[in-house]
């Protein structure tokens, strides 16, 4: 048995995946608009572990959300999960934030175009584009956007905390928003179960998320 344990930290939202030979078996997650990830991780782990009635040495790997994303969200999601592949010497698979987003729409939009579309303060987003057989029409980036942008992928679904803010500014065009989709780590499944088995690993000394854009620290307020 191939239990693959599935962590996605990158945005406000916290999941915790457990799966079966390629298959979700539990999940767990909250989402949080004050970030306690770091608080939150360990307890939504140790909960999809006993309610499959196993330990954390039944694991055959552990897979993480890569990027982009919030720069303290992925920290903490990533290192939880060296620290659980170097304790147990399991292996790490990492999973694109985006991908795994887009993973998670096609079960509802399966005919669709996707943009999954992680914020990235003011008018700039992480976003990728891909029709409803995976293939990237754009590919992940970090865009800031206008009125016009993405128009030569019309239709498609737009989603993610990104999408809020430029579902007024698009309105009018061929797009749909779903504005309560949200990242979940039942996403990574079946991309880390075929890393799995292909045996793509990440080194768990010296992997690092994509965070395609440089720490930001806001001012302190006085």
């Amino acid at each position: 048995m191939t239990y693959i344990l599935h962590i996605e930290t990158a945005t406000k939202v916290c999941s915790v995946a457990l799966s079966l030979n390629g298959e979700l078996a539990r999940i767990r997650e909250f989402k949080d608009e004050g970030y306690s990830h770091g608080e939150q991780l360990t307890l939504l782990i140790q909960e999809v572990l006993q309610l499959q009635g196993i330990t954390a040495e039944d694991l055959s790997a552990v897979s993480v959300s890569a990027g982009p994303g919030s720069y303290t969200g992925l920290r903490i999601g990533v290192s939880t999960a060296k620290g659980l592949c170097y304790a147990l010497n399991i292996p790490l698979i990492a999973i694109d934030t985006l991908e795994s987003m887009a993973e998670v729409a096609r079960i509802v939009y399966p005919d669709s175009n996707l943009c999954p579309m992680i914020d990235a303060r003011r008018m700039e987003v992480f976003s990728l584009i891909t029709n409803f057989e995976s293939d990237v029409l754009k590919p992940v980036s970090a865009d800031v956007l206008d009125e016009q942008s993405y128009t030569d992928f019309e239709p498609f679904v737009c989603f993610g905390d990104g999408a809020s803010k430029m579902a007024e500014i698009w309105s009018g065009r061929n797009i749909l928003f779903d504005l309560e989709l949200e990242p979940s780590a039942k996403g990574q499944i079946h991309a880390a179960y075929q890393k799995f088995l292909n045996r793509q690993f990440e080194d768990v000394a010296y992997f690092e998320p994509a965070y395609l854009k440089e720490f930001y620290q806001a001012p302190a307020k006085k």
